[in-house]
């Protein structure tokens, strides 16, 4: 069963019609994330994966953070159960940084972007170096007016090293990048709009709202296509158009089948909304 509750860094609750909602719950920490942290989202999204009670994801943060990125303070870890056992932190020297950033920072942004069920980030505040890779990692990205997003590792002498230069060159391409990450600029969330970084503004009043009825529009579609769909738009971006076409042509093969098709194409003859995802519902 998919896990509900208070963990180390963040809480999970579930709502209907099957969203998760992930908020990070260290506001006096501004949120920060530690490796135990991120090894217990990465147990959190797989088994979101494997779970047919969860269809969407939702990603936000507490306080005046979505989140600011890791926390280098060495304080210790916040109170919460672990989902997982510990393992040995990495960082130590050289492979060991290697070996962590691999396995365990870049990790969460990978099981985020190798979900097929869909995501969104509700940024409430700042979003920095991993909080902006993370949010970065999401399908879909609603800003309040009061986020302020930007990678800023270069400030410390670091590197984006989570995979945020490959995502943000992804969302505004290799000149603004440049831009973006050299100037170690910290934008707010009218200009991330304008830069195609967030999908949507709105006033903090209204940000959750506004997320939560994203979420279940997104939860009520037909799951199945919608899911091979997200496959299919991110291979497409980085395959050549006999791949695309290959690609769609497979997985079109299993969505023209499903039920929610035959119900999709009956709704539409009889003029009525169709009700899909009766196979979860069966469940």
């Amino acid at each position: 069963m998919f896990p509900t509750g208070s963990f180390r860094g963040f809480d999970i609750r579930l709502e209907p019609p099957g969203i998760a909602i992930i908020t990070f719950n260290q506001p006096e920490r501004l949120n920060g994330l530690a490796q135990p942290i991120k090894r217990d989202l990465i147990e959190a999204i797989t088994q979101a994966q494997m779970d047919d009670h969860v269809r969407v994801l939702l990603f936000t943060g507490s306080g005046r953070a979505f989140c600011a990125g890791d926390d280098i303070t060495g304080r210790p870890l916040p109170e919460g159960p672990a989902l997982v056992p510990e393992i040995f932190p990495g960082h130590r020297e050289e492979i060991g940084t290697y070996n962590g950033l691999r396995v365990l920072s870049q990790s969460l942004n990978t099981a985020i972007r190798n979900l097929d069920k869909l995501t969104i980030a509700a940024i409430n505040g700042v979003a920095i170096q991993s909080g902006l890779s993370l949010a970065l990692a999401c399908d879909f990205r609603i800003a309040s007016t009061e986020a302020r997003l930007g990678s800023a590792t270069l400030r410390f002498g670091l590197l984006p090293d989570e995979g945020g230069h490959a995502l943000l060159i992804q969302h505004l391409g290799i000149a603004r990048a440049m831009d973006f990450l050299m100037r170690k600029r910290i934008v707010s969330g009218a200009e991330a709009l304008e830069l195609g970084l967030v999908h949507e503004l709105c006033e903090p009043a209204e940000l959750m709202d506004r997320a939560m009825a994203l979420a279940r529009e997104l939860a009520e579609g037909p799951q199945v296509a919608m899911r091979l769909l997200k496959r299919s738009l991110y291979l497409a971006a980085e395959s050549t158009w006999a791949q695309a076409l290959e690609d769609i042509a497979a997985r079109t093969a299993i969505s023209d089948h499903h039920p929610d098709a035959r119900e999709g194409v009956a709704a539409f003859r009889e003029r009525r909304t169709p009700r899909f995802n009766a196979w979860l519902e069966d469940r």
